[in-house]
């Protein structure tokens, strides 16, 4: 079974699942955290003077300025690592996130009508381009949540294996299983020392029988495209299963997708040092039977 000819022609060209395009749960969650400051606002849409009746309703409910960055697609936590340039001549650039937050003052509301104008805002208000922002935002939402697809990914790779682990142990009353195991926590579940290569490592899972006191720990991952990511995650790869070699505790490496076809050298250098490189459908076919029994 541990062919590397095996792993390369079995890799999955998807592991995606529908809800794995976008996370309504959380969307539906941040729009929530602003919903108020969202229908304030939206008494602005459309009416006349709207400059003038913007600072009203900014100096009346402070609060709703922390809902603007979300209207240009900004998150709040990122307004401290941007700067905007205020002046084209001398390409000043400024963080200006001190009008969002800060006690308001003739100097801040000028600061919200520049935003307000430069940022489109003013337009998109005034002629109503946007019928309701709390709709408005949910869309937005969306359009963020797309980002998180590569975390995704990786959790779903996770959920899959774990699920593996999970009949494995049924299956195989002698082995336990832990997931996000740092040193720590398998220090505490199994009463297992390790030494690790910094203090930061967390293993996906780590495999644990309880009469032979056997360790295996597992890393996962899956990449559906090419990159020097790969490259870099095989190498690291060889380097940790030295470091666990040395301490009898066996390192298993799940990894799967069809990016690994733009990186086979390096994929099969590994495979060739360490002693389990293996790919989902290798554990659909037993291959956890066959390493740790």
């Amino acid at each position: 079974m541990f062919d590397f000819n095996t792993l390369k022609n079995t890799f999955q060209d998807s592991i995606f699942t529908w809800d794995y395009f976008t996370d309504f749960k959380k969307v539906k969650l941040n729009v929530e955290k602003v919903k108020v400051e969202l229908n304030i606002l939206n008494s602005l849409i459309g009416v006349d003077n709207i400059e003038e009746e913007f600072i009203k309703l900014i100096n009346e409910y402070p609060k709703t300025r922390q809902a603007l960055p979300l209207l240009i697609a900004v998150r709040k936590d990122k307004l401290s690592d941007t700067s905007v340039i205020t002046n084209m001549d001398t390409l000043v650039a400024e963080n200006k996130k001190y009008i969002f937050y800060d006690e308001i003052n003739e100097n801040i509301e000028k600061e919200l009508l520049t935003f307000f104008r430069e940022s489109g805002l003013k337009d998109i208000f005034q002629n109503r381009f946007i019928k309701n922002l709390v709709d408005y935002c949910f869309g937005v939402e969306v359009g963020f949540d797309t980002n998180a697809r590569k975390n995704r990914t990786g959790t779903i790779m996770e959920n899959i294996v774990s699920n593996y682990l999970s009949n494995f142990c049924q299956e195989n009353a002698d082995f336990t299983y832990i997931e996000q195991a740092t040193k720590k926590r398998i220090k505490e579940n199994f009463n297992y020392t390790i030494e690790i290569d910094k203090n930061s490592r967390r293993f996906d899972f780590a495999l644990f029988n309880k009469t032979t006191k056997k360790l295996f720990l597992i890393e996962v991952n899956f990449y559906s495209g090419g990159g020097s990511k790969l490259k870099a995650t095989a190498g690291e790869y060889q380097t940790l299963y030295d470091l666990l070699k040395n301490q009898n505790i066996d390192f298993i490496w799940i990894t799967d997708g069809k990016g690994w076809l733009t990186a086979l050298n390096p994929l099969e250098e590994t495979f060739n040092h360490n002693d389990y490189v293996v790919n989902l459908h290798m554990l659909k076919n037993g291959i956890l039977k066959e390493i740790c029994i």
